[in-house]
């Protein structure tokens, strides 16, 4: 998977890597992840293809929430909403991993 830096984001790179389909992932977001999943949201979007944007590994947090009690049913509620997301993103084109601590997205194409 080609690796792009977020100094590399404004060039033509990436929005040739989005026409030609292709996975990347971009690197050095500290702080700045909204705006540049926006940005690759815009990308994507513009060329009449779908995207699924989603934080990576928040399927795990919500399994060990299910555990009981309170967190049982904040767990149960957050997989009703991730669920509905998924429908409501059928199929898409690319998905958009957030990796908040590595401050990195990973940006898969999936057809």
């Amino acid at each position: 998977m080609t690796t792009v830096t977020y100094e590399e984001l404004d060039s033509s790179k990436v929005q040739d890597m989005t026409k030609e389909h292709k996975s990347f992932e971009i690197t050095g977001l500290s702080g700045r992840m909204g705006s540049v999943v926006s940005k690759i949201e815009n990308m994507i979007e513009t060329q009449s293809l779908s995207c699924r944007i989603y934080t990576y590994g928040r399927v795990a947090s919500v399994g060990a929430s299910l555990v009981g009690g309170v967190t049982g049913l904040a767990g149960l509620a957050s997989a009703v909403g991730m669920a509905a997301h998924n429908i409501a993103t059928y199929n898409p084109d690319y998905e958009i991993a957030k990796h908040l601590i590595d401050n990195k997205l990973s940006v898969k194409y999936k057809k």
